[in-house]
């Protein structure tokens, strides 16, 4: 089975083909420029990962939310999960860039972080 992609590794942004065998291991990929593109096929194909951003509440601040991020990218299918984690969650100010708004999301071995401050009311 073949698989057509544009490559978001770098800007040039190749168009990849990816060749895959029956039980979707990667037999090929062509169209990349770069050792980068060959890498971002094989991963996407494989084991697909994003960086999450996103809110989470914040009791007695400023403000009513705080920007968070994952402090590496997480595995694409457990995307929801953690953002239905995060919506759970309210953070009590003052909140400063860098906390650590959950440990090992998940299981995951990634951190979600706070991208800004939320100072106390």
């Amino acid at each position: 089975m073949m698989k057509e992609m544009i490559c978001v590794s770098c800007p040039v942004g190749c168009s990849i083909k990816i060749e895959l065998s029956e039980n979707n291991d990667v037999v090929s990929v062509i169209g990349n420029q770069c050792k980068r593109g060959e890498h971002y096929a094989v991963t996407e194909c494989t084991a697909p990962t994003r960086m999450l951003t996103t809110t989470v509440k914040v009791k007695n601040g400023v403000y009513p939310l705080v920007p968070v991020r994952s402090e590496k990218p997480v595995p694409k299918h457990m995307l929801f999960d953690i953002i239905k984690l995060l919506n759970s969650i309210e953070m009590t100010a003052p909140v400063k860039i860098g906390d650590i708004i959950i440990n090992n999301v998940l299981g995951t071995d990634v951190d979600i972080i706070a991208t800004n401050i939320c100072s106390k009311n």
